[in-house]
């Protein structure tokens, strides 16, 4: 049984008490074992971290020290996965760029705020990790941000003459790393188009199951 790090905390708008139970219940419909934790020290500890095959953090702003921060690098670029979505993983820690670059993107802005109706795009209907989702419309924050072009889009949605990546992997090391900017709020995460990309994220990151 592969094993499954969730970890919330940071600021409460994002509901990510409701968001982690969520991820919760969908990590153990897949046969994780799930340890969920309200406290960045768990990145410290050592014999947990070494133990896991997927972190995903639901930790919006914050601060993180460098005791924290560097195991949770490490174990991802060990071969441990990591995913997430909106400001639990696109907005932690702002100062910690080195964190930023592993995740992939930053968030920067959400012009309306929430309540702004829009159309997410999957780009490749045959890739596993968006075949049969299809597009569609959600009314919540609509996240600008900046991004690596290193990694790969898989969804986006329209700012203007500007097509934003919603959704996108990358490398870190030897992990694999999954975010989607979606999930303001529970009900935003419960969405069977978002839950379902969640997912999906959470499977293709996790690290592999050795045979």
């Amino acid at each position: 049984m592969r094993k499954a790090l969730i970890v919330w905390g940071g600021w409460d708008g994002h509901q990510p008490k409701e968001v982690a139970e969520i991820f919760a219940d969908v990590l153990r419909k897949e046969d994780f074992e799930v340890v969920v934790s309200d406290t960045l020290d768990s990145y410290a500890d050592e014999a947990l971290m070494s133990s896991l095959d997927l972190i995903v953090p639901v930790w919006t702003m914050g601060t993180i020290e460098k005791h924290q921060l560097e195991p949770l690098l490490r174990a991802v670029e060990n071969g441990c996965g990591i995913a997430g979505c909106h400001g639990g993983m696109g907005d932690s820690f702002r100062n910690e760029v080195e964190y930023q670059y592993m995740v992939g993107g930053q968030w920067v802005a959400h012009p309306g705020n929430d309540g702004v109706t829009y159309t997410v795009r999957m780009l490749d209907s045959n890739d596993p990790l968006t075949e049969g989702i299809g597009d569609f419309e959600v009314c919540s924050e609509k996240y600008y941000m900046h991004v690596d072009p290193a990694v790969k889009v898989h969804a986006t949605t329209d700012f203007g003459d500007v097509l934003m990546p919603v959704a996108w992997t990358k490398k870190w090391g030897q992990g694999n790393v999954y975010y989607c900017s979606l999930g303001h709020q529970a009900n935003i995460v419960e969405m069977p188009q978002t839950k379902e990309m969640m997912r999906r994220g959470f499977l293709w990151a996790a690290r592999p199951v050795q045979a």
